[in-house]
């Protein structure tokens, strides 16, 4: 009688949908992209140069950390460095970025991290300026 299979049914229904929570099928186990640590430089002609250590737990080209911006205090855009290829064995990695203009009055910045499927939204730094 089908009333007999309905508790198997239901944990088998239990089953896959667990699965699922353990197992997501569309990649978005790799999280957000996590800024780590930044180095700051400040170079004779008043820029900066940026070394900033992300870390994302990147699957490959379908979802990968493709860059980080350097954000003034009130979120204006200061300067992205642009990451174009996932790092999947080089975890956490480090990139660099130079010449980067501040404008004066400016003492601290925020540095965020993106990926290719999330955007901004990991872990960010404020750093101050040397």
């Amino acid at each position: 009688m089908l009333i007999d299979r309905i508790p198997l049914l239901r944990m088998g229904l239990w089953l896959i949908v667990a699965g699922l929570a353990v197992c997501p099928i569309d990649g978005a186990s790799a999280g957000q992209a996590d800024v780590e640590k930044v180095e700051i430089e400040r170079a004779a002609d008043g820029s900066y140069s940026f070394h900033v250590t992300v870390r994302h737990a990147d699957t490959g080209w379908d979802h990968y950390a493709n860059a980080w911006s350097v954000l003034a205090p009130d979120g204006s855009l200061l300067a992205t460095r642009v990451l174009y290829h996932p790092h999947v064995n080089e975890q956490p990695f480090t990139r660099s970025l130079s010449g980067v203009a501040i404008p004066d009055g400016i003492s601290k910045v925020i540095v965020k991290a993106r990926d290719s499927r999330h955007g901004e939204g990991g872990r960010s730094l404020e750093v101050e300026l040397p």
